[in-house]
């Protein structure tokens, strides 16, 4: 990764924060976005040694997007490495959600990435880089009471997948990264059933993969040039293995392990 450019989406917090640090050790290049600029200059200020640029960007904005990519084409002259990163989460149940909360989820995640890997392919193609999409174990099995979040993950590896299968010949690398529960802010700011932030963790956020480890994985995998990566063996990897052979078991089981959250919308 050393001199490569790299775009890290969602990188003021959680798994974003985490790969722009774990690419900076790697001796990339980077350009940083998110909605909060002081928290992506904080972390400028602790890389005094890596070339970073930093960018306000909301990017359920088609025009946020297409600035980001200009911005780093401006300063860098080229894209290497696209992570599409930046998401949010909900929890409510489908009978009592607002349908708003469903079109942000879907503006923010799904939308997010196709307006980023829209404005950043054409410098992608000239060096053959990559293109990765974060998405979650929600992106091959349904979660109870978050239907949004699930339906734009899966939109999400839909999308990469026909991308990928599009550019077969054109050198162009496509990763999917699916983490599975990952220590992180997005349970905290997950939006509820009137898009209120859920204020706090439902989750034993201690007992799961730290973004740390999470960020080491997916750049492995960019550059192994990996198609995919399914991370944590229980609720990753074992998941979707049984979503293909037992998948009424699956949805049984998954039931009960949502169910057991505390304060869960339905039991």
């Amino acid at each position: 990764m050393k001199d490569k450019i790299v775009v890290i989406t969602g990188a003021s917090s959680g798994i974003g924060k985490a790969l722009a640090y774990e690419f900076a050790a790697r001796g990339a290049s980077l350009s940083l976005a998110a909605r909060r600029l002081d928290r992506l200059d904080e972390i400028r200020k602790d890389l005094p040694q890596s070339n970073i640029l930093t960018i306000q960007a909301d990017v359920s904005l088609e025009q946020d997007c297409k600035n980001l990519i200009d911005q780093t084409i401006a300063c860098y002259g080229r894209i290497d490495v696209l992570i599409n990163n930046a998401g949010i989460s909900m929890r409510a149940l489908f009978t009592d959600v607002d349908i708003s909360v469903l079109k942000k989820l879907m503006n923010v995640n799904f939308w997010g990435t196709v307006y980023c890997t829209k404005y950043a392919i054409p410098h992608l193609l000239k060096v053959k880089g990559t293109v990765v999409g974060v998405i979650s174990i929600a992106g091959y099995v349904g979660l109870p009471a978050r239907t949004g979040y699930s339906a734009s993950k899966y939109a999400i590896r839909g999308f990469l997948d026909a991308l990928r299968i599009e550019n077969s010949k054109t050198g162009l690398h496509v990763l999917v990264a699916a983490p599975g529960f990952t220590a992180s802010e997005v349970r905290e700011s997950a939006l509820t059933k009137n898009g209120s932030s859920q204020g706090q963790t439902p989750r034993n956020e201690g007992s799961m993969m730290t973004a740390e480890a999470c960020a080491r994985h997916i750049a492995n995998a960019v550059k192994k040039r990996k198609r995919e990566i399914i991370l944590t063996f229980i609720e990753g990897k074992f998941t979707v293995f049984l979503g293909k052979f037992w998948p009424a078991l699956l949805d049984k089981l998954t039931y009960m392990h949502m169910g057991k959250e505390a304060n869960s919308p339905f039991k």
